[in-house]
């Protein structure tokens, strides 16, 4: 049933089984209080109205019957009754009159908790012992409360949990743990209310804030985030098999829920979940063409042979370049750190974590004495244009000239508007290069920039002829690098060994992510969105007018403006027509790039001042166009574009805090290309913030992984999907560091520990099956007690308190990066003891041995060379996993180096 205002017009009727629809009124409670603009009455009369012409406009569609509005909405007099019958304010100015009640507190302390201190939380359990009155303890999250809870009894603090703050009075306990989004506390003589911002710093709210916290780019790729039943996956010891869900099985007694792979010839594999680490998505090539392999025979074992002889070759090749990178000598470029600093801070927004961290990896670069070759790959709207102007602030204060390329004029155009506001207030001459200026202009800034006169200059592919000639360039950034051509690239090599390079996109095209991921280049992701951002809801869709004046008329509506992408510049006059008799209220005008400069620059101005409603145009807002108030976008033959073109465009809307909405029209799906579907299929799905990334890695599974260092390196990524080659490519490079050569014929086994307990996330705790996929994935991939520790919050946070299954799994999992660490490959505990196996190659000290079965010779025996019998009564979860603790400590095990 739709309440008639979904994006779109999509509509959904349901047969009327009972006697009415329930209204906000029956969710609320009957003393709620409800606060009203004083012309609410005004504003329901005015959706009323449009509510009743959308139904007029769509109430003749057979296809999609839809109900009449008088039986999913009230009307204004029901309305008025229901609300005359309760409590309400009327708000006048819809704000708030400054004012408030004054307590009588004082600014809270800070009260930091130090674990390398000789007394860890001295300056707490002082604060605590001269507090006359209660404390309470709040923490941002249920997650972060009992990691709270834990610190606290660590220190002797035993406080009792309370759901609110009411609670808390009521209760008698002078010390107490609520949850609570508080960023401060308060301080008097009857409370102490100290929130973790105290204890920690900006730590947990830094963590709070990050919800997509910066991650190594490559782990994007390992991810299962977007898997579905069908996709075909690697493991690493069986080959390449489908995914066919997740299903719990029974063994002994104990249930565990393992993944379900099937290989060539219906053969089924069964993976516990503690192996996830085994499994990747396979990207190489598309999910219809991935070579499934035969389990029982040699087949994988050959393909991984093969790939892993030329990792060998292609790590010492990638080992050489970074050599010769390394040893060329680049701008090691200084500057006044106050000046960036107040330069940084008139940045008029909050950095997010992964652009903080992309802003410092650049200022590192620069700062080297080797050239830069970094690619930022910021999904659009993140922040790239702030992280190259902070890049350029750097260059021209070290004395260095800076050029910034990119693929269009109205981009060239839109960029020197902002670095021109940036720098305002700095000594910092800014030029444009483009065709809306004229010949005497241009020529009179190359031979400024010649002169060294101009600092940063923008401009498109003019900025890469033999004739533009700089007196100290220092730094080149380019913007969306997909748009340029293979020749352009070659002439901005001969640059790259002499100047820093610094690469913006949203999207990297196959070969840009092979090599950043790979370590070639350098690459930073930004994927945490801006506060407030919407994702831009994406519909695919066939032609039909009145969805199309529907999603125009809503935008305009609401005071906004539609981009309109007609490709065809022949008839794009014929559409506009067609557009005015569609929406005879609307003011439509057109733009493309075969128009005047100076009609195109003043269509652009008016479009941007509001001064008409539909910008009906062709791709030449692709890239970096910011209107902020246009927030829907329709693409007629949607079909006709790539994935990174599509996602570009859709960048176009959603650059505020509205929600935006992209219309996707194609012709009927039999029209369309195998690869058009995957485009679009692709781009509709992945529409949340930061999808950018995400949709590189489908385009390179759609296009192929393409070449790395040469021809023959495709073969072999397709043969073991892209994550495992970067994995295999990964450990050669760090043999080779260490000095060793790598030996394809050592396997790298990961560290079993089978606890018997039973050790799932139960389906009523979690029951999305797709979910709990993910959180496997990421219990069995952390690399740290940390990271573990992590995803243990979040899990408490989203879905509650750890019931036992789950609790013995994030032990299990915790005594597993234990083990791991000091090179144990086989850990099997049960009631009466069990046995620990050794990878080969680890070194136990002998004596410590020897001591060990000496002294304890019931308890410890040999088993064979590389195994080690303990027997003993261990009847719980918590006595098998000290007594293993016990065993390496005695074993006087140290941790095994990467």
């Amino acid at each position: 049933v739709s309440d008639g205002s979904m994006p779109g017009g999509i509509e959904y009727y349901l047969p009327l089984f009972f006697d009415g629809l329930a209204t906000l009124f029956d969710y609320l409670p009957d003393d709620a209080l409800y606060f009203l603009p004083t012309d609410s009455e005004a504003r329901v009369a005015n959706l009323l109205e449009n509510v009743e012409e959308r139904y007029e406009q769509r109430r003749h569609d057979v296809e999609r019957p839809i109900l009449p509005p008088s039986a999913l909405f009230l009307t204004s007099d029901e309305l008025s009754a229901e609300l005359n019958s309760r409590a309400r304010i009327g708000i006048q100015h819809e704000e708030f009159i400054e004012g408030g009640f004054n307590f009588a507190t004082r600014q809270p302390p800070l009260l930091p908790v130090n674990p390398r201190a000789d007394r860890p939380a001295g300056l707490l359990l002082d604060h605590i012992a001269n507090n006359k009155g209660r404390t309470l303890f709040v923490a941002d999250s249920a997650g972060r409360r009992e990691t709270l809870l834990q610190t606290l009894r660590e220190q002797g603090l035993h406080a009792a949990q309370y759901d609110n703050w009411a609670a808390f009075l009521d209760g008698e306990n002078s010390i107490g743990l609520t949850v609570a989004d508080l960023e401060a506390g308060i301080h008097n003589e009857q409370l102490s209310l100290i929130t973790e911002s105290q204890l920690f710093g900006d730590r947990v709210n830094q963590r709070k804030k990050r919800r997509r916290a910066a991650r190594d780019p490559a782990s994007i790729i390992r991810d299962l985030t977007d898997l579905t039943e069908g996709a075909p996956v690697v493991h690493e010891d069986n080959g390449v098999g489908r995914y066919m869900g997740l299903t719990t099985i029974t063994v002994a007694g104990q249930a565990a829920e393992y993944l379900l792979l099937e290989y060539a010839g219906g053969d089924k594999l069964y993976v516990p979940v503690a192996s996830l680490h085994l499994i990747s998505r396979y990207t190489g090539t598309s999910a219809e063409n991935a070579p499934l392999h035969k389990l029982g025979t040699d087949q994988w074992d050959r393909a991984k042979r093969r790939a892993k002889e030329k990792v060998r070759d292609v790590a010492a090749e990638l080992l050489d370049i970074h050599a010769r990178r390394a040893a060329r000598v680049g701008n090691a470029m200084r500057f006044d750190e106050a000046e960036y600093r107040a330069f940084a801070a008139a940045f008029p927004f909050e950095e997010t974590p992964d652009q903080q961290t992309a802003i410092e990896q650049v200022i590192n670069d620069l700062h080297l004495p080797r050239p830069m070759d970094r690619v930022i790959c910021a999904d659009v709207g993140f922040g790239k244009t702030e992280i190259a102007m902070r890049a350029a602030f750097v260059a021209v204060g070290a004395g260095y000239q800076v050029a910034v390329l990119v693929p269009t004029t109205l981009l060239a155009q839109q960029h020197y508007g902002n670095f021109m506001d940036r720098f305002a207030d700095w000594p910092v001459r800014v030029e444009v290069l483009s065709r809306f200026r004229s010949v005497k202009e241009q020529n009179k800034t190359l031979d400024d920039l010649q002169a060294g006169k101009v600092d940063v200059v923008i401009g498109t592919h003019k900025l890469i002829q033999k004739s533009v000639k700089f007196k100290n360039l220092g730094l080149v950034i380019v913007d969306e690098e997909h748009r340029f051509g293979v020749r352009h690239k070659e002439q901005l090599k001969a640059l790259r060994a002499e100047v820093d390079l610094l690469t913006l996109t949203a999207t990297p095209i196959p070969r840009t992510l092979n090599m950043g991921l790979s370590g070639m280049r350098d690459l930073s992701i930004v994927a945490t969105p801006p506060a407030d951002r919407l994702a831009v809801k994406t519909f695919l869709t066939e032609w039909d007018n009145g969805l199309v004046r529907e999603a125009c008329q809503r935008e305009i509506r609401r005071g906004g403006q539609v981009y309109f992408l007609h490709n065809d510049v022949q008839n794009m006059e014929k559409k506009q027509r067609e557009l005015e008799e569609l929406l005879p209220e609307a003011k439509i005008e057109h733009a493309h790039g075969q128009m005047r400069e100076s009609e195109l620059e003043q269509i652009m101005l008016d479009f941007h001042h509001r001064r008409f409603h539909i910008l009906l145009c062709s791709t030449i807002v692709e890239s970096g166009i910011d209107n902020p108030n246009a927030n829907t976008i329709l693409i007629n033959r949607a079909d006709k574009f790539g994935l990174a073109q599509l996602h570009q465009l859709r960048g176009r809307v959603g650059r505020s805090h509205h929600r935006a909405y992209a219309y996707l029209i194609v012709p009927e799906k039999q029209a369309l290309t195998a690869d058009a579907v995957k485009r679009l299929e692709a781009i509709e799905s992945l529409e949340e913030l930061g999808a950018g990334f995400t949709l590189a890695t489908h385009d390179l599974e759609i296009r192929g992984a393409g070449e790395l260092l040469g021809d023959e390196q495709t073969g072999q990524i397709q043969e073991v999907g892209f994550a495992l080659y970067n994995d295999l490519l990964e450990r050669a490079v760090k043999a080779l560091k260490r000095g060793d050569i790598p030996d394809v014929d050592i396997e790298q086994h990961a560290t079993e520990v089978d606890l018997h307990v039973p050790a799932l996330l139960p389906e009523d705790y979690v029951p999305d099956v797709h979910n709990r996929l993910i959180l496997y994935k990421r219990l069995a991939s952390a690399n740290n007690k940390d990271e573990l520790r992590e995803v243990e919050v979040e899990l408490v946070d989203r879905f509650g308190l750890l019931p036992p299954p789950a609790k013995n799994l994030v032990a299990t999992t915790k005594l597993k990066l234990e083990a791991a660490s000091f090179g144990v490959k086989k850990v099997d505990m049960g009631a009466g003891g069990g046995r620990i196996e050794f990878n080969a190659g680890v070194e136990v000290d002998p004596s410590a041995l020897i001591r060990l079965l000496q002294a304890m010779p019931e308890t410890y025996r040999l088993d064979g060379q590389d195994r080690l019998k303990l027997i003993a009564e261990l009847p719980e979860l918590d006595d098998r996993i000290q007594a293993t603790q016990q065993l390496f400590e005695r074993l006087e095990l140290k941790a095994q180096t990467a």
